[in-house]
């Protein structure tokens, strides 16, 4: 399966807990995951997790979704490195904790915001 008919898929907050075990999951039926996690260290750590269980096909990418400079760059990995994103799961935790989400749908994803 080539890059242009595999699937992608973004996972927020998934260097443990349930975000993991979807990026793991996925992986294992063929689908690119990019992990993100708000904290660098912790991230990587868990894709090299993922890639020494078998699961190569696992990138990390730093992201707050709280921070709209910290999306519009994910924004431009995904476009830049793969100019598509099937899957988005995004996990509910990150809006009821921070009370705010940011997501520009000018960047093909959506706008929820709340205050």
């Amino acid at each position: 399966m080539t890059l242009g008919t595999k699937r992608i898929e973004v996972v927020t907050g998934a260097n443990k807990g349930i975000g993991y075990g979807i990026c793991q999951q996925l992986a294992s039926n063929g689908v690119k995951v990019v992990l993100t996690a708000r904290d660098v260290r912790r991230g990587n750590e868990a894709v090299d997790k993922l890639k020494t269980a078998g699961y190569s096909d696992v990138v990390f990418h730093q992201l707050d979704v709280t921070d709209p400079v910290s999306i519009s760059s994910l924004v431009d990995f995904i476009k830049t490195q793969f100019e598509k994103l099937d899957i988005l799961v995004m996990q509910l935790i990150h809006i009821l904790r921070d009370s705010k989400c940011y997501f520009d749908s000018d960047d093909c994803f959506f706008l929820h915001m709340l205050q």
